[in-house]
């Protein structure tokens, strides 16, 4: 096993422990389990981190030398870390337990199929030719950032339909926390299609093609931008930011996972 895999091995199981701590936290009420909690969630992102950057090392050992953004392993080991970060970012925003809770179920999970699915490439490969470019870093960079928020988006979304007590905030603050997500969450995301757009006309010699994930990736645009829009006039509160905020998310999903198993296009190398 090489140093890279044993250090995201290492941080899979922190996320494990991240994910039952929450729980003994929820079933005792301790402070200090909340804090220690905070601490593993540190802990585990340098770890993570310390992961990538020695995959990164290792790739110039061998002689291919690239960034660890350009394979679907790569990308899930990048999304999860980016939601621990997103996390640790919005502490200070008063975020809360539950949310970090199912945030960091979610970054297990992305891990655990990372690291265990026998149809995940785990290998470091030449990169073909159209993934040559630094707006591919920039491009993937944006685009994860954007999908943690959403991630956040999304679970303030289904905690809004469950009934506000010791666990689940207010929904004020779940609207308030969804609304601030939403808002990085589509910054990101708007980069991550420009930065891409610029990408393609590099790798293809077209701005836009109408990509299977490209399209995706617009209707995704759409949705967080009509919730935005709606939000600013006035028009969009309550159960309707959530479920626009679930039905985005969905799309999220669409646009990473289920382009890459069942459509074809010019971003079928990322399986």
């Amino acid at each position: 096993m090489t140093t890279d895999h044993a250090l995201l091995g290492l941080a899979t199981i922190m996320y494990l422990g991240l994910f039952f701590v929450h729980i003994l936290y929820f079933t005792w009420q301790k402070k200090a389990l909340l804090s220690f909690a905070q601490y593993a969630l540190y802990g585990t992102v340098i770890v993570q981190a310390a992961g990538m950057a020695m995959r990164w090392a290792l790739s110039y050992r061998l002689g291919i030398g690239h960034v660890p953004l350009s394979n679907y392993y790569e990308s899930l080991i990048f999304f999860s870390w980016s939601i621990s970060v997103f996390m640790i970012c919005m502490r200070k925003r008063s975020l809360y337990p539950v949310i970090t809770f199912i945030a960091a179920g979610i970054s297990l999970l992305l891990m655990a199929y990372a690291s265990l699915s026998s149809g995940v490439e785990k290998g470091i490969q030449p990169l073909i030719p159209a993934l040559q470019s630094n707006w591919l870093h920039i491009h993937v960079i944006t685009c994860f950032l954007g999908y943690a928020a959403f991630v956040v988006s999304f679970i303030c979304g289904v905690l809004y339909f469950f009934r506000p007590g010791k666990i689940v905030p207010t929904r004020e603050s779940l609207e308030s926390i969804n609304y601030r997500s939403i808002i990085i969450g589509f910054s990101m995301l708007t980069s991550g299609i420009l930065t891409g757009a610029v990408w393609a006309h590099f790798a293809w010699g077209s701005y836009w093609s109408w990509d299977p994930k490209e399209t995706w990736s617009l209707i995704t645009w759409i949705i967080y931008a009509l919730v935005l829009h709606l939000r600013f006039t006035g028009g969009l509160k309550g159960r309707r930011i959530a479920i626009l905020s679930i039905a985005g998310f969905a799309s999220v999903i669409m646009t990473y996972f289920g382009v890459n198993f069942f459509l074809v296009g010019l971003h079928s190398y990322a399986t």
